[in-house]
């Protein structure tokens, strides 16, 4: 609108100018014509000014917007985290997406894409060599929130990727909870990770399982951590047990951390086996720690025993009954796993891994009564180098070996190359 007031007055006074070159004779009054046109379009121009914002509004404009912009999603309690207008609660968003490219040189386990040591097809068996398969599941997404109390903040965390289980052979391409807990004073109530498990001594591997001799499950649990001003932690858990039975899993825990980069922890479990009617009490102990040779090369390991586990929820194991005594006899297991990892920079890092698990009874009759030979113990070792190209990008390449023997005597050789890309967001 103000435009058009300009081109108007121009047009106004260009009409004006023809009209008074005839009307007026002399040039005195020409020249006191144009004066009063100058006049009229510096007033115009000057209207036109006072409507029309300089660079110098227009950036404190944009500076306006911005701050109005950071007040409405402002930063979090938690590393990579925001806060919503009006809430206390911090909330971080992250995951990643990752791609696995396998190679078998072996007969690959039923039932699952990664290393299954445990059920690797035994030698001669007649099973195909040479199998490929690309996959996407392990890819992951999960939510943490912290919101700030008097007694310390309440933190819970929902986690799920797309590796359910779903049968022997089947497509797991289906969503699966992985972590659903809360955490507030030292308590913690939910699913994560077990008590019973080291998370600070598994060495990095490619292949999403990781080798066997180290207790793995995630239960349903109420957890209580009294961490000390010395860096001691000790912990106490009941924990959801193996199927039937009647009283949840006793587990304690403590572990501590050094300034020198070491660290060192022991665990205990006491857990309940039953079959149909027939129970017996377990238990199980842990011990395992780490610690760095030089600035770049730390050497971590675990030791784990077990007396009786069915489902498989913690190590290799089963229970059975015994015909002598007509109680449920529990199979022993005793595991251990080794790393060595060494950083060469911000961009590479490589890792030497093995884990090896065994049963320490003999129970070949009682597995063929059963109608399976049984695993008497497994081994798997881990080889890879990890690679960064750039922030959030991590390239891998791994190749795994691992022997399954039989109880019967029967062995089954596991090879393959494991190739990984993945993007990690927040």
């Amino acid at each position: 609108m103000k435009v058009n007031k300009l081109v108007l007055a121009l047009l106004a006074t260009g009409l004006s100018a023809g009209a008074l070159s005839s009307a007026y004779a002399d040039d005195a009054a020409r020249i006191k014509a144009l004066e009063d046109q100058l006049q009229v379009l510096q007033k115009a121009i000057a209207e036109l000014k006072s409507t029309m914002p300089t660079k110098k509004q227009v950036s404190d404009l944009t500076d306006q917007v911005e701050l109005q912009g950071k007040e409405a999603v402002v930063l979090g309690d938690m590393a990579n985290s925001f806060r919503m207008p009006g809430s206390e609660t911090s909330v971080r968003v992250y995951g990643f997406v990752e791609g696995n490219l396998i190679k078998d040189f072996k007969g690959t386990a039923p039932g699952d894409m990664f290393t299954n040591v445990m059920e690797q097809p035994l030698n001669g068996s007649g099973y195909t060599e040479g199998k490929s398969v690309m996959t996407a599941q392990t890819s992951r997404f999960g939510f943490e929130t912290s919101t700030p109390t008097a007694l310390g903040p309440v933190h819970t965390q929902l986690e799920a990727d797309f590796y359910a289980y779903c049968g022997s052979e089947c497509n797991r391409d289906r969503l699966r909870l992985r972590h659903a807990y809360g955490e507030y004073a030292g308590w913690l109530i939910g699913k994560t990770w077990s008590t019973f498990m080291d998370l600070d001594d598994g060495p990095e591997t490619v292949d999403f399982n990781g080798p066997v001799g180290q207790p793995f499950s995630r239960p349903v649990q109420i957890r209580y951590t009294y961490n000390t001003p010395t860096g001691a932690s000790f912990k106490v858990a009941l924990e959801n047990p193996s199927d039937g039975a009647k009283r949840p899993n006793l587990v304690l825990a403590a572990s501590k951390s050094y300034d020198w980069g070491g660290a060192f922890n022991v665990r205990f479990i006491s857990h309940e086996q039953r079959i149909g009617d027939l129970s017996k009490n377990g238990s199980g102990y842990g011990f395992g720690g780490s610690y760095k040779l030089t600035d770049s090369l730390t050497v971590m390991g675990q030791y784990a025993q077990v007396d009786g586990d069915n489902d498989n929820a913690l190590m290799m194991g089963a229970n059975y009954p015994d015909a002598s005594t007509g109680a449920v006899l529990l199979d022993k297991s005793r595991g251990y796993v080794l790393g060595l990892t060494n950083t060469f920079s911000s961009q590479l890092r490589a890792t030497l891994a093995y884990g090896s698990v065994e049963s320490q009874i003999n129970a070949a009759e009682p597995y063929a009564a059963l109608g399976w030979p049984g695993n008497k113990s497994l081994k798997q070792w881990h080889l890879n180098f990890f690679y960064t190209p750039i922030k959030n990008v991590d390239l891998g390449a791994e190749y795994i070996g691992g022997t399954r023997t039989t109880f019967d005597g029967q062995t089954g050789d596991l090879s393959r190359f494991n190739l990984l890309g993945r993007y990690t967001f927040n």
